[in-house]
């Protein structure tokens, strides 16, 4: 007897399209996040080689050498009190970048942890935290910073203290509203099943399918901090002097914006530079990350 051929089965476009693995997605081939990441590199060296790339002391003051316009020997010139205003902007953005990185540690962890709580636990656990939640909210973001600041002192201690109070909500609402949604999966379900306790299944089997988002919102935040470093700076409540910042350069150039523009130009500039360059990497993050994209 000849054997019984059995045809194959033939898969239509949609199949044959949902059988075949995409491609994994690459890093390299976001143009926002590598143009982010090219552009923050660059930042972040230029504020890490400030000693390497120029000899004067970004403190030190030369009032025989004030106000003197940007040359080979002062690519920037000097400000109102002789200090070499390209050295104080490569030491003013090495201190506002650390601040603003740190800075969203604190409010980056807490939110998260409350606001997993508040999603998985659901009841008095997320009424509680949403109340505080809406208490924050109720406050223009870059108003409660300067009050608390103001009330806390100037100072870098002040500054973390008044972003983690004020930054933490965002991250509490963003990873509430993604547990909500993942603790209906099935794989939450089959974990208690299995008799996992809730912090274990919060942190081994929700949050790494969660954080992304909180991730991609961090970078948009790194820049919120940096603006309100800056302001803070600018009414005098940020790194108390003579230590460069970003905000004080700008407020201390402003009286002469008509004759030497670049004392005040440059400080804002590198702020822009800044907030593009993180942008660019939470755009490219967002993108990478997306569902259904290739």
């Amino acid at each position: 007897m000849s054997a019984i051929s059995v045809p194959e089965p033939v898969l239509d476009a949609a199949q044959e399209e949902h059988a075949t693995p995409r491609p994994a997605r690459r890093w390299y081939r976001q143009p926002a996040l590598l143009a982010g990441g090219i552009l923050l590199l660059i930042i972040v060296g230029l504020a890490a080689a400030a000693p390497l790339l120029t000899s004067y002391n970004p403190i030190a003051q030369n009032i025989n050498a004030t106000l003197l316009n940007p040359s080979a020997r002062h690519l920037l010139g000097t400000d109102q009190l002789g200090r070499d205003t390209f050295t104080r902007l490569l030491y003013g953005l090495r201190t506002d970048l650390r601040i603003a990185f740190v800075a969203v540690l604190l409010p980056f962890c807490i939110g998260t942890a409350l606001g997993s709580l508040a999603g998985y636990f659901g009841g008095w656990v997320d009424a509680v935290i949403m109340r505080l939640v809406d208490i924050v909210v109720a406050f223009p973001f870059y108003v409660l910073i300067i009050a608390l600041v103001f009330v806390l002192g100037p100072g870098e201690r002040s500054i973390y203290i008044a972003i983690t109070l004020v930054g933490w909500v965002s991250y509490a609402r963003i990873i509430r509203g993604e547990i909500l949604v993942a603790k209906r999966q099935d794989y939450v379900l089959a974990a208690r099943s299995g008799g996992l306790s809730p912090l274990r299944i919060i942190g081994r089997h929700l949050l790494p399918n969660v954080i992304a988002q909180a991730i991609i919102y961090a970078m948009s935040d790194i820049v919120q901090d940096i603006l309100a470093i800056v302001t803070l700076g600018y009414f005098g409540l940020g790194v108390p002097p003579p230590t460069p910042d970003l905000g004080s350069m700008i407020n201390d150039g402003q009286n002469f914006l008509t004759t030497h523009w670049q004392l005040t130009t440059f400080p804002g500039l590198a702020v822009v530079v800044v907030g593009l360059a993180l942008s660019l990497i939470g755009d490219g993050l967002a993108d990478l990350i997306r569902p259904g994209q290739s």
